[in-house]
């Protein structure tokens, strides 16, 4: 059996994709090879600047040009400037015979299933034997890029779908054909999840895969809805983010940054595709879209797109374009109650049931929207995918939505759903019918610690990542050792225990301390060693200031002084701690929290603390 590994890579295409993911092959320390076109005539600068076609200042300005974008790109697409020394570009005409010394090369052009097809077959004539090959297409049939050539390139060949941008969007899709060796799939995962940092969903060879397909359609249908409920970008903005747990871009703002062209790029690839989907007419764009491409509206990269950023007397504002008269207008917030009411609901779950099922306007327009996309999502097993749990974590890593469609479902309850669908005389996905017959309520179960999810017939567990260890799951498995309202600390097997913070925004407070002595007695007496580390939003936004400005208010100096004892105590015990504590903090690590960092004996962080 071959034996993988992954010591260099060669990516071949340096546009808005190409050069993020040799950035994020960077971050990872592993060096790569950039590669794109050599012009074929020169600019009016370079015709002054005396420059000839074999210039290597001209050889490689498409590339270097690729490659300046990204090292531009905000956010940063690298983790820091020093890096970019991994990255080494060149052009396909002078250089291509780099790609022999890659142990995986990666395409990323654009998407025309014949210039993939060309530039591989020029590959495969430099290529080594065994080395992996992959596509990024976002679409195309990974079959028909592989078709005619070599055994060997077939059965080292796959898709590896990233999301833009590599570095923040956790979901990797890996596509393999028939003719794909199956040992090469499990590297692939394993690559993708322990050393690129990425969420891996295998996927079927079908249109645009899981993540676009499910996406693509969702975006689809809100504008749709959007048209028939008469609302207007700004308003749609507004429900479709943060209040469905989605990002604060939502819809069109997301669309803005995509590009305009991409999405209607993916849509009428799905439309073109799909001849036989019940859903097809959905991916048909409105007219106001096509006028839209035609004026060059296509986002930021045009400077305009559904919003419009325009200088004014007294500075600058931002508008959003009226569709119905093709205009962009001052925007206005708009005012929806029904958000004021359900905004400090802190169960997401509760929140969205509360938004949908609303008989107002914004409520119409929601219920439209989630209840057509969890249909969609259903009606495509197995089409897309064998199990539910694919395309949630697609839409999750991919999208960036807090609950993936099944979730969804049970956030909204199915039962309720489903009857709501039959009174208006809308289909039932077969996967809904079938779990309520079996007299279940919901698509995923928990027991003892451990999710299952709905298989069509029965329950089957979620496979278990080997080296990941989730907090949750071992409180649900009783292995608390101990615990107050702001801390806990928990068995995580092998002699270790975790200090886990569970305040609000994890931030320092008296419970927090008092865990904090407590486990670092309980350690010295019973474990190994000490891991602090948490499943929160932030690792720790520092202490709790509003119980110190409280305190300060009533005059209890004495109560503040001890607080402040207390904090540099325990810091002091875990810098001299008989065991060893190492503390793993990702995104914010403010104040308290940096403080406890740095007397901990080693800190594995999270690569965007």
């Amino acid at each position: 059996m071959q034996e993988f590994k992954i010591r260099r890579a060669a990516v071949l295409g340096a546009g808005v994709m190409g050069s993020k993911i040799a950035a994020h092959l960077a971050n990872v320390g592993i060096p790569s090879y950039l590669l794109d076109i050599a012009p074929a005539e020169l600019t009016e600068e370079e015709k002054r600047k005396g420059l000839a076609l074999d210039s290597p200042a001209v050889r490689n300005r498409i590339v270097q040009a690729g490659w300046k974008n990204a090292l531009e790109a905000r956010p940063p697409a690298l983790y820091g400037p020093e890096l970019a020394s991994l990255v080494t570009p060149g052009n396909y005409t002078d250089n291509l015979e780099w790609v022999g010394q890659a142990d995986w090369i990666v395409e990323a052009v654009t998407e025309r299933l014949e210039i993939k097809r060309s530039l591989f077959t020029q590959v495969e004539r430099s290529r080594k034997p065994g080395t992996i090959v992959s596509s990024n297409t976002s679409g195309i049939p990974i079959h028909r890029i592989a078709e005619g050539f070599s055994e060997d390139f077939q059965r080292h060949f796959l898709g590896t779908h990233f999301f833009n941008p590599p570095r923040y969007l956790k979901l990797l899709e890996i596509i393999p054909t028939v003719a794909t060796d199956p040992a090469l799939v499990q590297f692939m995962s394993r690559f993708g999840e322990d050393e690129l940092g990425k969420g891996v969903v295998l996927c079927k060879d079908t249109p645009c895969f899981i993540a676009n397909r499910i996406g693509t359609y969702g975006l689809c249908y809100t504008l749709k809805a959007m048209i028939e409920e008469g609302l207007s970008i700004e308003e749609v903005d507004l429900l479709t983010g943060p209040a469905l747990g989605r990002p604060k871009s939502a819809t069109f703002r997301t669309l803005d940054v995509v590009g305009l062209d991409t999405f209607v790029h993916v849509a009428r690839n799905l439309y073109d595709s799909l001849p036989g989907d019940p859903e097809r007419e959905v991916y048909r764009l409105p007219s106001f879209i096509e006028t839209m491409l035609q004026n060059r509206w296509l986002g930021d990269k045009s400077g305009q797109g559904f919003y419009k950023k325009v200088r004014t007397a007294s500075g600058s504002e931002i508008r959003h374009l009226d569709y119905q008269a093709m205009e962009f207008r001052p925007s206005q917030l708009p005012d929806f109650p029904a958000l004021k009411k359900t905004k400090d609901i802190p169960s997401l779950e509760k929140r969205i049931a509360k938004l949908v099922f609303r008989s107002d306007r914004p409520g119409k327009f929601l219920w439209k929207v989630v209840s057509a996309g969890l249909c969609y999502s259903a009606s495509r097993i197995p089409e897309i995918s064998d199990d539910i749990l694919s395309i949630d974590n697609a839409m999750k890593w991919g999208f960036a939505h807090q609950l993936g469609p099944f979730e969804t479902w049970d956030a909204l309850g199915v039962k309720r759903v489903v009857e709501r669908l039959r009174e208006e005389g809308r289909p039932v996905p077969s996967l809904a019918e079938n779990l309520l017959a079996a007299g279940h309520k919901s698509f995923y179960k928990r027991r003892a610690g451990r999710v299952y999810y709905f298989a069509g017939a029965s329950y089957v567990k979620e496979p278990e990542r080997p080296g990941l260890i989730l907090l949750r799951s071992l409180k649900e498995r009783r292995k608390v050792i101990r615990q107050n309202p702001g801390a806990s600390l928990i068995d995580i097997g092998d002699g270790v225990a975790c200090l886990e913070f569970h305040t609000k925004m994890n931030s320092i407070d008296a419970s927090v301390l008092q865990m904090m002595h407590e486990s670092l007695d309980e350690v010295s007496r019973n474990h190994a060693g000490l891991v602090i580390a948490n499943e929160g939003e932030s690792f720790s936004a520092g202490a709790n200031l509003f119980e110190v400005l409280t305190a300060a208010k009533s005059g209890q100096w004495d109560a503040i002084d001890q607080a402040i004892r207390s904090f540099q105590n325990a810091n002091m015990r875990l810098r001299y701690s008989v065991r060893p504590v190492v503390a793993a903090p990702h995104q914010r690590a403010l104040g308290g929290g940096c403080e406890i960092l740095v007397h901990c004996d080693q800190v594995h962080a999270a690569a965007e603390l």
